[in-house]
């Protein structure tokens, strides 16, 4: 198979690419299990990630990778290893390939918010040597190198980017509507407002407003959704100063309040679609450059599925698509907010030859690679290095948007706990989705739930 066609042809969930000396080879997935942890060959080096629908940007960076350290160490072979799944099932499959030996990836992509529950697992190692003589260690921003630092003080991951969050609009459908181009809400009654007059105006052939909600959305849901909500209210989920998840919270029964509206209200996708895992994809292919989202809560990298080469190509929406900041519940101080997270790249503790997985870390991480890795997928650097680089101050007309949110950006509590609390979440903003309970008895059973996972000892009533 010649580079070219390796690049094109995506792997289906039952294969994974092995590259050696340069050249890939496509093979069943299956033979991941084909010998014991004893048996494996150090030089073999397993990397695995989660693939995103239909989009390879992801596989093409670590074969663009892979062919280049191959080339310089030929006696290693690297076998990549693309996981198709939705959020939630692809951290489950990770820890089920961690777990042992005989599967265990030696490189695993990681969303920092999943990490500190691995790492309480035991299926992390600590990466202090590698960081310590990383060069590019001390490019990378103080908070995203606390997001990858445990509590026990050691560092077991190694950040690749961040992203922040946003309204997303579509400028055709508001014009349509008799809304302004430059359209800055300034509460979130002013978002439900917006929403009204697209719906008014517009009817069934636009949805005026989506966010991620609901159990099957994972993450997505909790973070893109409902803590854009949450954090612009004047509670949050866990209080650093007492070191205590927060209950009782009014932000959290108002956040929830604001979702059921737009349910009740028809100012969203239908209740399946809201629901579907996949829905994401469609939104950025098909509903959004075909004029029937309005807006849509979302994070910085969604237009990489419209860049050239992408399944979705979408030239126009750098004219089409208009972002504006996420407003605070009544315009209070600081007026807006945003959430940021990232990725990162981390060692399992059955990993062959750890100093052998590092080196391919280096190989990924190099100021070159990481500018056109951010380009590629429209990401947001932690690095001081990448930052100076013009190409990647230029890559996009949203970049500079996106960048300038990240001084006043929250962060999700990164503890082995917010997962589970995550979860839960999700499963009060499906009571009210589906219209089950209201948002009173949503919170009050995730409250519940909370004292449940952090024990009663570990909350505290909220101030407001």
């Amino acid at each position: 198979m010649s580079r070219g066609q390796s690049l094109r042809r995506p792997p289906d969930r039952r294969t994974f690419l092995r590259i050696s000396a340069g050249v890939a080879t496509l093979l069943p997935l299956s033979a991941l299990a084909g010998c014991s942890g004893s048996d494996r060959d150090p030089n073999t080096l397993r990397i695995a990630f989660q693939q995103f629908g239909s989009g390879t940007l992801m596989e093409q960076w670590i074969q663009r990778t892979a062919e280049d350290y191959t080339a310089d160490f030929p006696e290693r072979t690297i076998e990549l290893v693309p996981i198709v799944a939705a959020e939630n099932d692809y951290f489950t499959k990770n820890e089920l390939l961690m777990s042992s030996p005989r599967t265990s990836p030696d490189l695993v992509y990681e969303d920092t918010f999943i990490l500190m529950s691995d790492v309480g697992a035991g299926y992390l190692l600590p990466m202090d040597d590698f960081v310590a003589g990383w060069e590019h260690w001390d490019d990378v921003a103080p908070t995203s190198q606390e997001a990858v630092t445990a509590p026990d003080g050691h560092v077991y991951a190694v950040p690749t980017h961040t992203d922040t969050r946003g309204i997303w609009y579509h400028k055709g459908v508001f014009a349509d509507a008799g809304l302004p181009e430059d359209w800055a809400p300034g509460s979130w009654e002013d978002i439900l407002e917006t929403a009204r007059t697209l719906q008014r105006e517009l009817g069934d052939e636009v949805a005026p407003l989506f966010l991620f909600s609901g159990m099957p959305q994972g993450e997505k849901a909790s973070m893109q959704g409902f803590e854009m909500l949450l954090y612009g209210t004047e509670d949050t989920l866990y209080d650093r100063d007492a070191e205590k998840w927060i209950v009782g919270s009014q932000g959290f029964i108002d956040s929830l309040a604001f979702l059921r509206t737009v349910f009740e209200e028809d100012l969203t996708l239908s209740l399946g679609q809201s629901l579907d895992p996949n829905i994401g994809e469609s939104i950025y292919s098909s509903m959004l450059p075909e004029g029937r989202l309005g807006m849509l809560i979302d994070g910085s990298w969604i237009s990489q599925n419209w860049a050239e080469g992408a399944a979705g190509h979408w030239p126009e929406w750098t004219e089409l698509m208009g972002v504006a900041e996420m407003p605070t519940q009544n315009g209070q101080a600081p007026g807006t907010t945003t959430l940021a997270g990232g990725w990162s790249w981390t060692i399992p503790q059955y990993a062959t030859d750890p100093e052998i997985s590092g080196s391919f870390i280096e190989y990924l991480l190099t100021t070159e690679n990481t500018v056109q890795r951010a380009i590629d997928d429209n990401q947001i650097t932690v690095r001081a290095d990448v930052a100076e680089v013009e190409e990647y101050q230029t890559y996009s007309p949203t970049a500079e948007f996106f960048t300038s949110l990240l001084p006043t950006a929250h962060y999700r509590p990164a503890f082995a706990e917010y997962p589970e609390v995550s979860s839960a979440i999700q499963e009060a903003m499906e009571t009210v989705m589906t219209m089950s309970g209201t948002p009173e008895q949503a919170a009050a059973s995730y409250d519940r739930s909370v004292i449940d996972i952090v024990g009663q000892e570990n909350v505290q009533e909220a101030a407001s």
